[in-house]
């Protein structure tokens, strides 16, 4: 029996969407708040001050479910996206907050500065796109290097999700069994609950391993409740001010060209996973726009920067749930959690190795739906062009590389599509200039009437 496919346009039913929003707040969740705690954490070290606080966490998670209202709406209910904290402005921001003296609510007014110049930039990108058109994506990201690309947004994080899940080494060269316990049965229970569930079980397999694993972590004894109850249930996020100093936004600004090349392979990745050609319809132009105005309108409150999640990319790669009502109920939720001191609190307690459980399997979908773009578009490989764009770009991509652009490192992804857009551009002006040499396409081989049909690869 064929799986439930729910469209990017397709109504929910409340009690069907409601467990549907909360599975894509679980995938983002662990992440995005991570960002404002090691904001917190640099500025508690750099002040010896345990207890200082510069970013509120609820007012990120307020902002996170308002900027994807935003982007949703810009893109006239077309784009599912769900957008979390960025973690290409983590160096850099760090770097803000620790400098100019020890007034740090000071410094990262400056940094918030800094992040809407950055929302600026996108949109201005946005307003370039929409005037010239997306032609150029054709010639300066063919599918041989587009392919790699987001293959890389998958693969760059596996590192991060395995450590998390307790299968790698910690810093003292250990690894505790308990955590590799917690994060091994989450994976298996969402790769198994995708295969196996059936009904309405069967587009919530990641809220049920979360639910699992947290189970399993419970009678381990790794969640800790006790700060739940301690705190008041209702409370109001913190709302900072922006400061506009020149050095600031000049250390922050270069963030946002780590956030634009990452930001095109997801919207390519959501295209994939959806069926549509997103950057045509509703368009890259009105994605960029919804990123970059919800990245200014958090700079202006005192938020962080945002930017599309891949984790909820893989949750709906998975469950095949592509309603941006769904995705709009996750950000409604984190809006209400934003308020609602002891909801967050109780979501804090899940234990890292059971997102990192999930992670594995989310970020390896991205993965393999980067290789999924190849097989489709039928990239020739016995052309020279072709085996060196991929080539290069899976190389630069995984090589650790780096080119420092002031306080940001361009390295993984974001310096691996780079690389492709300017040698793909290379190529096109040679060909255009005729001086590549003709190489024949290799003819396809021939196949039987039983099998003359092409079937659409899937990614579960």
């Amino acid at each position: 029996m064929a799986r439930r496919v729910i469209q990017v346009e397709e109504r929910v039913p409340l009690l069907e969407a409601l467990p549907l929003s909360l599975q894509h707040l679980f995938a983002m969740f662990g992440a995005s708040v991570l960002v404002p705690y090691l904001f917190n954490q640099a500025a508690r070290q750099a002040a010896g001050d345990p207890n200082l606080v510069v970013v509120d966490p609820a007012l990120v998670l307020l902002m996170n479910g308002v900027g994807t209202l935003i982007y949703l709406v810009l893109c006239k209910g077309r784009a599912p996206a769900f957008l979390g904290s960025s973690f290409a402005f983590i160096a850099p921001t760090i770097a803000v907050l620790t400098a100019g003296g020890a007034d740090f609510h000071a410094n990262f007014s400056r940094a918030l500065g800094g992040f809407i110049a950055a929302g600026m930039i996108f949109a201005l990108a946005a307003a370039m796109i929409a005037w010239a058109g997306t032609r150029w994506l054709d010639i300066v990201l063919p599918p041989a290097a587009m392919g790699p690309i987001v293959a890389l947004i998958g693969l760059e994080l596996g590192k991060v999700a395995a450590g998390m899940a307790g299968l790698l080494p910690d810093a003292n060269g250990a690894r505790v069994p308990a955590d590799m316990a917690i994060g091994l049965t989450t994976l298996a229970l969402a790769i198994f609950g995708s295969l196996l569930f059936r009904g309405f079980l069967a587009v919530i397999p990641i809220l049920l391993a979360v639910l699992g694993g947290y189970a399993l972590a419970f009678v381990l004894g790794r969640v800790d409740l006790a700060g739940v109850a301690a705190e008041q249930v209702f409370s109001f996020p913190r709302f900072t001010g922006p400061l506009f100093d020149p050095t600031a936004i000049l250390v922050i600004t270069p963030a946002a060209l780590v956030v634009l090349s990452e930001h095109i392979g997801h919207l390519f990745v959501t295209g994939n996973i959806v069926g549509r050609d997103l950057t045509r319809d509703p368009g890259l132009h009105r994605s960029l726009a919804g990123d970059g105005i919800s990245t200014m309108l958090s700079g202006l409150v005192g938020s962080v920067p945002v930017t599309t999640y891949g984790e909820n990319m893989g949750v709906m790669a998975i469950t095949r749930v592509y309603s941006v009502w769904v995705i709009g109920g996750a950000a409604v939720i984190s809006i209400a959690i934003s308020f609602i001191k002891v909801l967050s609190n109780l979501l804090s307690t899940i234990p890292v190795p059971v997102m990192g459980g999930i992670s594995m399997l989310l970020f390896g979908v991205i993965a393999a739906s980067g290789i999924r773009m190849l097989v489709e578009a039928q990239v020739d490989y016995n052309r020279a062009r072709n085996l060196i764009l991929t080539a290069m770009v899976f190389m630069v991509g995984i090589s650790e590389v780096s080119l420092q652009v002031g306080a940001v490192a361009l390295k993984g992804m974001a310096l691996a599509t780079l690389t492709g857009m300017a040698l793909s551009l290379v190529f096109h002006v040679l060909e255009r200039l005729h001086l590549l040499e003709e190489e024949p396409r290799r003819p396809a081989p021939t196949r039987s009437s039983a099998d003359a049909a092409p079937r659409r690869p899937e990614l579960v």
